[in-house]
């Protein structure tokens, strides 16, 4: 049985003190970094590019879980993967050829993963699922940290298992938005493997107890 994995989103990092929080995140239960990367086209909002990125590798020693919300985001597949980016994650959306960026993440290294929108229905995915390292699900509109959880998701997910298991592929779901210790045990349940918190980890008072209650929830 997978144990279920936690991915601190450090978008929701005190950027002032970056470093103590992933030096926090690297100290505490959590299994990977994750790291949203919004470019202000893709998504209203922008976050950060590959200094920052690479300062977080330079201190991270969990693998980093890398989701671009970017328009085309096969100009930034080498450099990522040279930033150090262990799962480099890219919307469906964004993708015109989906395939062959799948193909290009994993010959540079990298597990490659499919990000879905809210609106997105997880039948696009069914020619390359076998492809697919990991899909992401969005629990909330990409963009901005701090939303509400929809409520759609998991019947969502429970329909990407379902294809996952249909066709015999080693996928993984990761789902980011919203995550919190209310709803961690119905999305694992539902068939997460890799629970994305933000927020709900870095604006409580202890993070690394709130990501130790996490894991437990989750089993």
């Amino acid at each position: 049985m997978r144990k279920t994995k936690i991915a601190p989103s450090l978008l929701a990092a005190d950027f002032g003190n970056l470093q103590r929080d992933v030096e926090l995140v690297n100290q505490s239960v959590a299994d990977w970094h994750h790291i949203d990367v919004m470019d202000g086209v893709f998504v209203p909002n922008i976050s950060y590019g590959m200094p920052v990125v690479k300062s977080i590798a330079e201190h991270a020693t969990k693998p980093l879980d890398v989701h671009l919300m970017i328009v085309d985001p096969n100009r930034y597949i080498k450099t990522f993967a040279s930033l150090g980016a262990s799962i480099l994650t890219v919307h469906y959306e964004a993708c015109t050829h989906l395939h062959r960026t799948l193909q290009e993440i994993k010959a540079e290294g990298m597990q490659a993963g499919v990000a879905l929108n809210p609106h997105t229905n997880i039948n696009v995915l069914e020619d390359t699922i076998n492809d697919i390292d990991l899909v992401l699900i969005m629990s909330v509109n990409p963009g901005f940290g701090g939303q509400s959880f929809i409520e759609r998701t998991y019947a969502k997910i429970r329909d990407l298992k379902t294809l996952i298991q249909e066709r015999k592929a080693n996928t993984l779901i990761e789902v980011d938005g919203g995550v919190s210790s209310e709803n961690a045990k119905a999305l694992t349940e539902a068939g997460v493997d890799i629970l994305v918190a933000g927020s709900f980890v870095f604006k409580s008072e202890d993070p690394s107890a709130t990501i130790r209650e996490l894991k437990e929830i989750a089993g």
